[in-house]
């Protein structure tokens, strides 16, 4: 008793004087300087901190990971340090398919990954990253679900899987590379039978060409290639495929394909720990993820770049466009895939009505009004394909 009583005598002369403090501070024009000196024990007292499972990790050099610190750091600059977010590598408490369950469970309280890894659980979740293009890219796909229509239908499909998470997103990925093969691919031939590694509707489609699919995690890709489990796979972006390793089983990269071709992080928060939050906490959470839109995206770019010519220099890898024939059997094998799909569920059909009303609408605009960039850079350095950087 005597300690509570001596603490409580403490806080009540540190008020004190604070207070004389600011009287003579105002008296000499220093009040603002004053205020950045006080220590804010405040906020030290009431800092709340989410644990967040990331799909990514653990090392510092996936790009992802270090995107998903990106939006962390955000959250804790943004609120002053009164909301942290811990970030947890890949199966530090939870192996990246049970992530959407362990957010809605509460067993972590946020989780980074993407709608994909729940594709198992409802189809539907592919379209929010990993489905049809419509002539949009991801940058796109994001307005639509923000300005579209798209959030609507994400929240309908949630509840619909009976996920208890409030989601946001970010990243608006690149399109992927088709991938690492044993050869240089010539024409939709040379892919019929071989087996694959992807995730999503990809996997669907994939199929519908005459591949074998398997959906791998990340990390067991470059083993499973190696050992001959899979004769070519693909994971997102040249910086990732550098660290598994990817050079080291082979030499082949096909870039640009419609198999994936808009995806983005997905950021969730159990329900109700989000709903305990104050409102502040919750609108900083959401406009972090806007932030890191931009920030993760700006780095991605950087980094893969760098990264793909340090392939070709460094391992000898030997970059090429995906055939075009693929990319049209790519987009008959959609086609069939989406109406299997929307003749099955009447949400799927929904999400993809109301993503081609979209693409139909803004992508107009944008393809009548953008240059045709190509023709610029070829001017000042030749064929993108054959540059040496």
């Amino acid at each position: 008793m005597t300690k509570l009583k001596d603490k409580v005598t403490s806080l009540e002369s540190k008020k004190t004087s604070r207070r004389k403090f600011f009287k003579a501070a105002a008296a000499t024009g220093a009040v603002a300087a004053a205020s950045l000196a006080m220590p804010n024990i405040s906020v030290a007292q009431s800092a709340v901190t989410l644990k967040m499972q990331s799909a990514w990790g653990p090392s510092d050099a996936d790009p992802f990971f270090e995107m998903n610190k990106q939006y962390a750091r955000k959250v804790e600059a943004m609120s002053g340090g009164s909301l942290k977010v811990e970030v947890l590598p890949v199966n530090a408490v939870l192996k990246t398919a049970e992530i959407a369950d362990g957010v809605s469970t509460g067993v972590v309280d946020a989780g980074h990954t993407v709608t994909a890894y729940w594709y198992g659980k409802n189809p539907a979740s592919s379209l929010f990253g990993t489905g049809p293009s419509y002539g949009f890219s991801s940058q796109e796909l994001m307005g639509w679900i923000e300005y579209g229509g798209g959030r609507a239908l994400y929240e309908e499909t949630l509840k619909a899987t009976k996920l208890d998470y409030v989601g946001f997103f970010a990243m608006p990925m690149p399109a992927q590379p088709f991938g690492w093969f044993k050869k240089e691919l010539k024409s939709v031939a040379d892919v019929k039978g071989m087996k694959y590694r992807t995730v999503g509707l990809a996997t669907n489609v994939l199929q519908g060409m005459g591949m074998t699919v398997l959906q791998l995690p990340g990390g067991e890709i470059q083993p499973a290639m190696k050992t001959g489990l899979i004769d070519a796979a693909e994971f997102n972006n040249p910086s990732s495929d550098k660290n598994f390793g990817m050079q080291d089983v082979s030499k082949f990269y096909s870039l640009g394909s419609f198999h994936q071709s808009q995806e983005m992080f997905e950021i969730t928060f159990n329900t109700k720990k989000f709903n305990s939050l104050s409102k502040q906490h919750q609108s900083i959470l959401r406009i972090a993820a806007e932030a890191a839109n931009s920030d993760n995206y700006w780095y991605a770019l950087k980094r893969y770049s760098d990264d793909l010519n340090k392939l070709v220099k460094e391992s000898g890898v030997k970059p090429f466009p995906t055939p075009k024939d693929i990319l049209a059997e790519q987009m008959k094998s959609w086609d069939k895939v989406v109406a299997d799909f929307s003749a099955k569920d009447p949400l799927f059909k929904r999400i993809v009505e109301s993503q081609k009303a979209y693409a139909k609408s803004v992508m107009k605009y944008l393809f009548m009004n953008q240059p045709d960039y190509t023709i610029a850079y070829r001017q000042y350095f030749g064929d993108p394909s054959k540059v040496v950087v």
